[in-house]
């Protein structure tokens, strides 16, 4: 076994954790007009659609997927909201990314998906609350 095999689960973990805390302080920035504000330049009204809810998808998913909290179905729903804010806001400004300042969607999109895919790695939360339910003895409620 090689360097990388020994240590993909490891580097799988810091991508999903650098993947995730990215993602969550764009969410912060735009909710909360911190770190630089929201790109647009103006936070969104509550429950404006699609910025406000995308802003709380990222906060809130970014947030998960840098935990290792329900890490596959959050990461999921982040590459869709990129997936979506890439085809419909920036794919009719232009079609390659260089043109149509899609790249950090596009990236995101596909960061999220392959995480979705490959797993959280290691220090996941959910494999502590796993751990923590095969320890139980058989027959106790949780």
């Amino acid at each position: 076994m090689d360097l990388f095999d020994r240590t993909r689960d490891h580097v799988l973990a810091l991508f999903r954790i650098v993947i995730g805390f990215l993602f969550a302080l764009h969410g912060a920035a735009t909710l909360f007009d911190v770190l630089g504000g929201p790109a647009t330049g103006k936070v969104p009204a509550f429950a404006q659609w699609p910025s406000w809810w995308a802003a709380v998808i990222e906060l809130v998913g970014g947030g998960l997927v840098a935990l290792g909290l329900g890490t596959r179905w959050a990461a999921l729903l982040c590459s869709g909201t990129m997936a979506y804010a890439y085809f419909v806001v920036h794919q009719k400004i232009g079609l390659f990314p260089m043109e149509n300042g899609g790249e950090s969607a596009a990236l995101f999109s596909w960061s999220f998906l392959l995480i979705a895919f490959f797993g959280p790695g290691k220090w996941a939360v959910d494999q502590v609350i796993g751990r923590s339910r095969q320890a139980e003895p058989a027959g106790v409620a949780g």
